[in-house]
């Protein structure tokens, strides 16, 4: 007998992050959260996210034993303002067994249903900077801190509780030797001087900071165009950079201008911490703290996080301006292998910026959909 119970105390919510450390306590693929974060993602009072969505977390029980969890998330702006009528769903975990994925996906299809949504669609998290997608490829690749990683049988329950496919995103790596500065170098002086752009570097995190608002408006107006995207409010701006400038390193930053000093272009790239993630298991202290710092000066691979580039200024080149200052970063760091984070796999634009360097397709995902009655 399956039986599912709201998350609503502590406790609750601490079984609730820690029990994918029981179902992939063997997995030399999976790359744990840090449990201290996981715990703020789902706090009102810390993510303000909340201003604008709600959201439910379950643990299924088979007896007093905890065998899956499931958050389902109703974005408002995404309801409201683009008429997205969805039930998201995410964080969904569960051992192989047909009962237990049934009856969480139900209690979200039940709560979709008393508000009035037509479909449900996940794994999503809340927004666009959350992880997302079940992984269909790739379970013999490790994962990274910034997507979920999950079973092969995963895909089979969806399938056999009648979901569909909706969208896909591929990952993808390259080594840091594939990359010719000659292909982007003449171009790179060659578009600095025909836009009049230019590049500022960094050292510290606090030279980041004052343009990091900047930069989140040129994600909202570069990303608008794309499917299921919602827009990062202002309150929104203030909780990400807290939640993720201090994990890259400032010269991992690269911010591009145009005469006047306004903000045409950002590129994010982050450090991997997949094996110091592994090797904390989700603790930050006494030792964890000090094996991320680690990592974060020493990872000689790094994850291509996000590229933003204002609409008038795409198909211009660009681009081998940003690669054009990598190249001298990663040169000078000794980088070995570059990756690339999930991307639409009909984004063909994105996919274009990377033609030069060879990528291969290391894993894929997808969001799954079923309609409500």
């Amino acid at each position: 007998m399956i039986s599912i119970r709201q998350v609503r105390t502590k406790k609750e919510y601490k079984e609730f992050v820690k029990f994918p450390f029981q179902l992939y306590k063997d997995s030399k693929y999976w790359v744990p959260p840090i449990i201290s974060q996981e715990l703020k993602t789902f706090d009102q009072k810390e993510n303000p996210v909340f201003n604008d969505a709600d959201a439910y977390f379950f643990l299924a029980y088979k007896g007093n034993k905890i065998v899956g969890r499931v958050a389902a998330i109703i974005n408002w702006l995404e309801v409201n303002k683009q008429n997205e009528k969805k039930m998201r769903f995410g964080w969904f975990d569960f051992i192989d067994d047909l009962e237990v994925s049934k009856a969480l996906l139900d209690k979200v299809a039940e709560i979709g249903e008393e508000n009035n949504l037509e479909y449900l669609e996940g794994p999503v998290g809340f927004s666009n900077l959350d992880k997302v997608g079940v992984l269909t490829e790739g379970y013999d690749v490790i994962g990274t801190m910034i997507t979920w990683y999950n079973h092969p049988y995963y895909v089979t329950h969806l399938e056999k509780h009648n979901y569909r496919p909706e969208k896909e995103w591929i990952e993808s790596h390259f080594p840091f030797s594939n990359i010719d500065p000659e292909v982007f170098s003449k171009a790179d002086a060659l578009i600095r001087k025909r836009y009049q752009v230019h590049v500022k570097d960094f050292t510290k995190t606090k030279e980041v900071m004052p343009y990091a608002d900047e930069m989140f408006d040129l994600f909202n107006k570069s990303y608008a165009s794309l499917s299921s995207f919602v827009e990062i409010t202002d309150i929104q701006k203030e909780y990400f950079k807290k939640k993720f400038i201090g994990f890259i390193n400032p010269e991992y930053i690269k911010y591009v201008f145009d005469k006047d000093d306004k903000m045409i272009a950002f590129a994010i790239v982050m450090p991997s911490f997949s094996k110091a993630l592994q090797e904390i298991n989700g603790k930050l202290f006494p030792f964890g703290f000090l094996k991320l710092l680690k990592a974060k000066k020493e990872s000689k691979d790094v994850i291509f996080y996000l590229i933003g580039i204002l609409p008038e200024y795409q198909n211009k080149g660009i681009t081998a301006v940003i690669f054009s200052e990598y190249y001298k970063t990663f040169a000078a760091k000794g980088i070995q292998n570059c990756i690339r984070t999930p991307e639409l796999a009909n984004n063909h634009a994105i996919q274009k910026i990377w033609k030069h360097f060879d990528p291969k397709v290391i894993k894929r995902r997808k969001t799954y959909r079923k309609e409500l009655n």
